[in-house]
């Protein structure tokens, strides 16, 4: 079932997404070369916890670090450690706050110092097919027009996405219904309506989209050894189309 939120509930959740919002500008100012995932890692429990949240990553199901820190071929759910970044790679930051009982969810891949053109490339097109998903999410509309959105825009340009991970609704909880996949054919699925709230995140690889996961049972990585971006925002639908509510410009 797919909940429907009501205008408190939005509220609180925009509220949480306001502080994963301002943690993101944390983590710009502070990821560069030379410093350790570990070190991001705890600035961003740090600041949460200042602003009265809690980190949502922390201890979900025996998750052991406040953020997902996932670097060139890690395609999701790196865990910070002491790997120091460097000039060349990208860098895919996940964050999930709860503050006063809701959620927000959201990633950025950031590029440290000069990187590749087809890097490049790659970040461009996942940020584009991230919002070319969110454009879809309108009443009236069904669930896989967002998929087929995301998927289009990728494919189009060459990469793939990953078919194993998916985005999913949010609000009293992480992860809720429904499950947003980020490929599938148009028209299809539940039918769109104000009021539900989701986490959209494509994974895209530069390479084919086959997934393996490492020897620590968390971090999953491209097969074939080729970078991977992700970019997320959680959104809510409301009467005249979506609304961002991790919107990087939100302070």
């Amino acid at each position: 079932m797919i909940i429907l939120r009501s205008a408190r509930e939005i509220e609180l959740i925009r509220k949480s997404c306001r502080l994963l919002a301002r943690t993101f500008k944390i983590v710009q100012d502070m990821i560069r070369a030379n410093i350790t995932t570990f070190e991001i890692d705890q600035e961003i429990e740090k600041f949460i916890k200042s602003q009265k949240g809690y980190p949502a990553f922390k201890g979900f199901h025996d998750y052991p670090a406040n953020s997902c820190i996932s670097v060139d071929d890690e395609v999701v759910h790196g865990i910070p450690g002491e790997r120091v970044l460097k000039s060349g790679e990208i860098v895919g930051v996940d964050i999930g706050v709860e503050l006063n009982g809701y959620y927000g969810d959201a990633a950025r891949t950031y590029a440290i110092d000069y990187i590749s053109l087809e890097k490049k490339r790659l970040m461009d097109v996942t940020s584009a097919a991230l919002y070319a998903g969110i454009d879809q999410a309108r009443p009236g509309n069904r669930l896989y027009d967002i998929s087929h959105a995301i998927q289009t825009t990728v494919e189009e340009a060459g990469f793939s996405v990953v078919r194993e991970l998916v985005g999913h609704g949010i609000g009293r909880s992480l992860h809720e219904e429904p499950q947003i996949p980020n490929y599938g054919k148009p028209h299809g699925g539940p039918r769109l309506k104000a009021g539900m709230v989701f986490a959209i995140e494509p994974m895209v690889n530069m390479g084919k989209p086959n997934v393996i996961t490492a020897d620590d049972g968390w971090t999953v990585k491209t097969q074939d050894g080729l970078p991977s971006a992700h970019f997320e925002h959680t959104i809510v639908i409301t009467d005249s189309g979506p609304e961002i509510l991790t919107y990087d410009e939100i302070v």
